[in-house]
């Protein structure tokens, strides 16, 4: 079982979402966390409105860079043990794979899967030569079963559950836990900032996000994985949670169904 209290968790995402959910949820339970996203300020005001301020600090980095992002935190976090990492940073899509530009799918592996692997390399080698470390990183349903208008979104959350699956077989003998969370539909604004073919965001929200669970409900059921260290979760409602077991066991009808859907 994995422990919250007193551990330092480093949180990627944080400054809204699933990630500011679990930054508050996290901090009352007694963590000491690092908080990452490309925004510094909102960073620091959240920082601010946390309990125990003071055992919390801010990493501002830019996914979209893996290799600077890497760097910045090696030498930021050289001084800390890192117990506990979660990968929830990401970026969603919403185009044709006929309309949408080459550049659009690099940025979605940049920051999906790429990301995922550079900050990864932060914190393994200090985990592996510990024996103790919780790597978590937040995919999606779509990492499972792909639908219309997220070719690329969920090419990456293919590969990253795929790379989530290696790191768990390599990481056994080292003891260190590794976790991938499914979310289904959260309402966020994961639809809004959702890059489109030429990657200009889309800028107004789905109605099956709108109607999701809640960003609150997602990150008790992400804390819950993480205590159980549990090697996948999925957490949802109704068909976006129902679907990686029906395509499991009726793959043709989940074809069908994603084929009829509009989006």
């Amino acid at each position: 079982m994995t422990a919250i209290k007193d551990k330092t968790i480093w949180l990627t995402g944080a400054s809204s979402g699933i990630g500011l959910a679990l930054a508050q949820q996290l901090a009352e339970r007694g963590a000491r966390l690092i908080l990452t996203s490309r925004r510094e300020q909102q960073l620091e005001e959240l920082r601010q409105s946390l309990p125990n301020t003071d055992n919390h600090r801010v990493l501002a980095l830019d996914l979209s860079r893996p290799e600077q992002a890497r760097e910045s935190a090696q030498q930021a976090l050289a001084d800390i043990d890192v117990d506990i990492l979660i990968n929830n940073a990401g970026v969603s899509q919403r185009s044709k794979a006929l309309d949408t530009d080459l550049s659009v799918y690099r940025q979605l592996m940049e920051i999906d899967y790429f990301g995922v692997v550079a900050l990864n390399q932060v914190v393994l080698p200090s985990m592996v030569k510990r024996r103790c470390g919780h790597i978590v990183t937040v995919a999606s349903v779509a990492g499972k079963v792909g639908s219309k208008l997220r070719s690329g979104y969920s090419g990456a959350k293919f590969a990253v559950l795929g790379y989530m699956d290696c790191v768990r077989a390599e990481m056994a003998e080292h003891n260190v836990q590794v976790t991938s969370i499914l979310p289904g539909f959260v309402n966020t604004q994961i639809a809004i900032n959702a890059l489109q073919a030429d990657g200009q965001q889309q800028g107004h929200n789905d109605p099956e996000i709108e109607q999701g669970i809640s960003a609150e409900h997602c990150a008790e059921g992400i804390i819950k994985a993480i205590e159980a260290d549990k090697a996948e979760a999925i957490i949802g409602k109704g068909l976006s949670a129902l679907a990686p077991t029906l395509k499991r066991f009726f793959p043709g009808l989940v074809r069908r169904i994603v084929a009829k859907r509009d989006a």
